[in-house]
C-alpha cells in the first residue's frame, strides 16, 4: 500500500475570516457615509453647469441657489462660487471640503472641486 505525503489543510482560519469580515464591514460603513457626499458633488456640478447660463454674476448665483435648493445642496452656496469669463463664455468654479467623523479623534477629509464646461 502506498503512503501519501501528508499535506496541511488549506484555506482561511475562523479568526482570519472574522478579521476579513471586520475590515470589510468598516470599509462598508465608511463608504456608506461617503456616498452621500459624492451624490451632493454630482448635484453641485449639475447646478454649476445650469448656473453658467446666466449673464451677470448675480444671475449666476441666483440660478445656482435655486438649483441648490431643489437638489438639497448644503455644502456650498452661490456666494462661494468663483465666476469668470473665458472666451466670452461664463465659467462657474467651486471648491469645498467635507469631513466625515470615523471614530474618536479620526476624521476623513474629502476635498471636492469642479467647474462648469
Amino acid at each position: 500500500m502506498k503512503r501519501g505525503i501528508r499535506t496541511g489543510q488549506r484555506g482561511i482560519s475562523f479568526i482570519g475570516l472574522l478579521f476579513v469580515v471586520g475590515v470589510l464591514a468598516c470599509l462598508g460603513v465608511l463608504g456608506a457615509q461617503a456616498f452621500p457626499t459624492v451624490v451632493e458633488y454630482q448635484a453641485t456640478l449639475k447646478a454649476a453647469q445650469k448656473a453658467s447660463a446666466g449673464n451677470t454674476v448675480l444671475e449666476v448665483r441666483q440660478i445656482f441657489d435655486k438649483a441648490a435648493q431643489i437638489d438639497d445642496i448644503k455644502s456650498i452656496t452661490g456666494k462661494d462660487l468663483v465666476i469668470s469669463k473665458v472666451n466670452d463664455k461664463v465659467v462657474v468654479s467651486f471648491a469645498y471640503n467635507r469631513e466625515i467623523h470615523m471614530f474618536g479623534p479620526a476624521h476623513l477629509l474629502l476635498k471636492y472641486q469642479g467647474q462648469s464646461k
